[in-house]
């Protein structure tokens, strides 16, 4: 290379994948140097308009920290100690080489390399590129030289890595391959394993000096038991058909796991301009046996692999395109199982510019923006390493993007020269290929598309793809670490989404975003097109741990009992520890998981203790931190006093002991009992101490508490007595009449049910009231009603000729009584000279209301008949009644014996005659009776004699 510098010969050299996937968090493990020289620096862009930090951490330890926002990219120059070496002592040996990035919203993140001949740059892929099972990739280099190298470095994520790395036993060949070689490692065997700790690294580098380490390490395999991150190729490399070629370049990127990877690809051919020395092409790594490989729809494979075995694909295997608007060459590979691709790159005539980009497998959950790609004519060359664009900088732009999609490149359509281009074998999928691009790129499509540049300058050069490095979306963190806080998002140039919580539907979220209310395995299902729809990987989430503040008293030594104040979780002794131990006192774990808290001797006051446990979930395991403010207290206890109603209606008061307040102490145990004697016997205890019946007195108390302190008190009890009101009686008054209502003195409080707070109440109607009576703090309720007084009643009305005497009953005697109108009131219940016909009779109690009516008839009495044909008084006739109800009409002699009775048969009519003979002349008596119609129903009844004279 040395001689390019000299006769200053243009050199284009390519380096590999640009930007990667959009993410919050990022890690970029380190790679062996065997040329040196090199500028290391981070490239950071994003489309958040708001601006937002990136820290960026080495072994855990905070770098710096750089704000970017859209249309703000930045850059970071990184010490070299960082994240690579050419010293061997630091291969094959656990390390602190390294990087993550995070923040709080997703980024692009790339680690470009370059000194004054080469350079290249990594991309992260953010979460894409952390697993358990990768392939290493290198460049198959076809000559030897000691700056030739194959390296791979792998990253912690995680506490407790073990990760076993192994690789191909050489073929039996003639001459026969010497195995693979590692600088500063010689391990047994074709496998080697390690532990790493999170933020700790492990490269695995050989020399190209060596013909084992040529092709040897290609597809070797990386296996660990928690997520790590693996940066892999060549540093430098040539992989280029001429033998023995002088040129090298550094090719690297960044793997990504075997669970990320798909069968489906499409490249278009970048910018070497010799194809016969093969700068262009790609490297296929099979991850299961019997991998069939085919380019451009060819119906016979091409190659068939192994696991870990690889195919070289040629420059001539590229398909040239032409459309109306000008030619394009690229090319469509498929295979039988997934693999990985990478794709060879050169620039010019020169066999030095290696280029070496992972391919993203074709799928339509691909994302439909890239947004945004800074700094893309950038690199570390300016004066002490500063980010500079070289004036003649040509980068070219590729894209593929699913057929019929509508493609924008900072909102301008490409030109019908740049595409689209069919892609022979798969016409679902087109290409593009724009000569030239500058600055920062978004590129938007309406449906699924990825996108990568090539390019360079006179001795650098540059390329890569951007996005779709999972065939399977997968869910990103978008802010916060763990619940509550914690929100989960995917891309959302998707159509549908559904979230799940281990296994079942999250009701309503249906968004790109979600935040977890609770810990667990999180899953998306979504779907895009015509797709098949699909589910991520799961995501699990953590709940935070929970910090708490409590505050107890303590009289002596204390037994503390850790619990959970939320989770449902059950605290695991093994995870209890004290934080901070407190200062006035020791505080001890004790097997069974407890805390026994013991005070100084003497001490009186507050302390503190700060303790954490975790609980009994393996998977979403809950931690609290509590912190536990201590006060050391007296125990002090005394007498108290305390009250209850005694109602006139009981036989008792009844107590609720457990009210007095004879210690501020708590929590304590209280045992109660009738005598000091019964307490200190410990016997005949009160069992029911809320409600203890008592005509006064003392009982006893003994207060224990949690440490064991003990004290007794006596507790003094004190009945309150309250009545109800001898005064408030029930009262009768007329319908119409209103009356006042009074409880008396004697109390503290009234409430009527009127809302009046007098002792009584005034000109009150008929019904029923209540007042709520207090007194010294008693209340009780007493119940009075107003009632309508009873009507007194005419129970009979006798007349006898024409006198009337009216019996009453009912009410309240004495009565009054008059007749025919009620101006004049009589004591007297006899009437006299009642003349014949209508009255009306009136009578009316004590409480005076209104009058009760009966109104009778006086009938036309006869007081003597001559029955002898003459029509003149020969009948006695009261037909006129017969309306009347049980109308009665009997007639006796003076003897007692019924002489005529009338009926509705004679019509009540007489004619002096007994069984239809003629009676003697002779005084007889009769009398009667009926019903009035009235609702009473008041019986009348008439009396008399009747002078009977018969004539012959």
């Amino acid at each position: 290379m040395k001689r390019f510098l000299l006769s200053l010969v243009l050199v284009f050299l390519t380096i590999n994948t640009l930007f990667a996937q959009r993410d919050t968090e990022h890690w970029i493990a380190p790679y062996y140097d065997s040329y040196g020289g090199y500028v290391n620096m981070l490239y950071l862009s994003t489309d958040s308009i708001t601006p937002f930090d990136v820290t960026v951490y080495n072994n855990n330890a905070v770098v710096t920290t750089v704000t970017i926002s859209k249309g703000n990219p930045q850059t970071y120059k990184l010490n070299n100690s960082q994240i690579s070496t050419g010293t061997a002592s630091e291969a094959f040996v656990v390390g602190t080489k390294g990087l993550y990035l995070k923040a709080t919203k997703p980024f692009y993140c790339s680690l470009r390399l370059a000194q004054d001949i080469h350079g290249e740059i990594i991309t992260s892929k953010g979460r894409a590129g952390i697993g358990k099972t990768f392939f290493v990739a290198a460049s198959p280099n076809k000559n030897l030289t000691s700056i030739h190298n194959f390296t791979a470095g792998v990253l912690a994520t995680e506490d407790n890595t073990t990760v076993t790395v192994s690789w191909n036993t050489p073929p039996v060949t003639n001459p026969v391959t010497p195995p693979v070689s590692f600088i500063n490692g010689s391990p047994t065997g074709n496998t080697h394993t390690f532990t790493l700790q999170k933020g700790q690294s492990f490269i695995l580098a050989g020399s190209g000096a060596q013909e084992g380490n040529r092709e040897g390490f290609i597809g070797a395999k990386v296996v660990a038991d928690k997520p790590v991150t693996l940066t892999n190729g060549s540093c430098n490399a040539n992989f280029s058909f001429i033998n023995f070629a002088t040129g090298s370049d550094p090719v690297l990127d960044q793997s990504v796991p075997v669970d990320k990877l798909g069968n489906t690809f499409a490249m278009v051919k970048t910018r070497s301009t010799v194809p016969s020395l093969n700068m262009e092409g790609g490297l296929i790594i099979a991850t299961e046996d019997n991998t069939e490989v085919y380019i451009n729809g060819a119906t016979t494979p091409i190659a068939t692999l192994n696991a870990g075995k690889f195919y070289r694909i040629d420059e001539t295997n590229y398909a040239t395109q032409t459309t109306p608007g000008g030619t394009h060459s690229n090319m469509f590979i498929s295979t039988t199982k997934n693999v990985y691709l990478y794709q060879f790159i050169g620039v010019g005539a020169s066999d030095a510019t290696n280029g070496f980009n992972y391919i993203p497998p074709l799928n339509c959950f691909l994302p439909r923006k890239i947004d945004e790609v800074g700094k893309i004519n950038e690199m570390p060359l300016g004066s002490g390493g500063a980010s500079i664009t070289k004036s003649d900088l040509v980068v070219k732009l590729n894209i593929l993007t699913e057929a019929g999609a509508t493609v924008l490149v900072n909102n301008n359509p490409p030109l019908p020269s740049e595409g689209p281009f069919p892609l022979t074998g798969n016409t679902n999928w087109v290409t593009y290929g724009i000569p030239s691009v500058t600055g920062n790129i978004t590129i938007t499509s309406t449906k699924a598309v990825t996108a990568g540049i090539n390019g360079g300058y006179s001795s650098a050069g540059y390329g890569g793809y951007f996005a779709g490095f999972s065939s399977i979306p997968f869910i990103s963190k978008k802010t916060g670490e763990c619940v509550p806080g914690i929100v989960l998002e995917l891309d959302d140039g998707y159509e549908t989404y559904q979230w799940f919580r281990n296994g079942t539907a999250v009701a309503g979220a249906t968004a790109n975003t979600y935040t977890p209310t609770q810990s667990g395995n999180y899953t998306v299902k979504i779907t895009m097109g015509t797709c098949p729809p699909v589910t991520t990987p799961i995501y699990k989430v953590q709940t935070c741990l929970k910090l708490t503040t409590q505050a107890i008293n303590a009289c002596s030594a204390k037994v503390i009992t850790p619990a959970f104040t939320s989770s449902t979780q059950s605290p695991v002794t093994s995870t209890l520890q004290i934080l901070t131990p407190p200062t006035k006192g020791t505080a001890v774990i004790n097997p069974n998981g407890t805390i026994t808290y013991t005070p100084n001797p003497g001490y009186l006051g507050p302390d503190t203790i700060v303790y954490k446990f975790c609980g009994d979930n393996a998977e979403f395991t809950d931690c609290e931190q509590i912190t536990l403010n201590l006060t050391v207290v007296p125990f002090i206890v005394k007498d108290a006093t305390i009250t209850a109603c005694w109602y006139d209606v009981a036989p008792y008061a009844y107590f609720d002991l457990t009210k007095a307040k004879v210690s501020d102490y708590d929590p304590v145990t209280k045992k109660y009992y009738r005598t000091l004697a019964d307490l200190n016997a410990g016997i005949n205890e009160i069992t029911t101490p809320d409600n203890f019946p008592s005509t006064g007195g003392t009982v006893y108390v003994k207060i224990t508490t949690a440490e064991g302190c003990t004290a007794n008190a006596k507790i003094t009890l004190v009945p309150i007595p309250i009545k109800k009101s001898p005064v408030l009686i029930d009262q009768y008054i007329c319908m119409d009449a209103r009356t006042d209502l009074d409880a008396g003195p004697g109390y503290d409080s009234y409430q009527w049910s009127t809302g009046a707070t007098t002792s009584g109440i005034r000109n009150v109607g008929v019904g029923e009231y209540s007042v709520i009576l207090g007194k010294n703090g008693c209340f009780l309720t007493q119940i009075v009603k107003v009632k309508k007084a009873d009507d007194p009643v005419i129970q009979s009305i006798e007349i006898n000729n024409n006198n009337a005497t009216v019996t009453a009953t009912g009410g309240k005697p004495p009565y009054k009584y008059a007749v025919d109108g009620t101006a004049n009131w009589q004591d007297s219940n006899t009437f006299t000279g009642l003349t014949r016909g209508q009255h009306t009779f009136y009578i009316k109690d004590a409480y005076n209301c209104t009058p009760v009516a009966v109104e009778i008839t006086v009938p036309n009495l006869l007081n003597a008949i001559t029955p002898n044909g003459d029509n003149i008084n020969d009948f006695i006739d009261y037909s006129e009644l017969a309306y009347k109800e049980n109308l009665t009409f009997s007639i006796y002699d003076r003897y007692g014996n019924t002489i005529f009775t009338g009926n509705k048969f004679n019509n009540f009519k007489w004619d002096g005659k007994h069984f239809d003979k003629k009676i003697v002349t002779g005084t007889y008596w009769y009398h009667i009776t009926w019903n009035e119609s009235n609702k009473n129903k008041t019986p009348i009844k008439y009396t008399g004699w009747i002078l009977v004279k018969n004539r012959e």
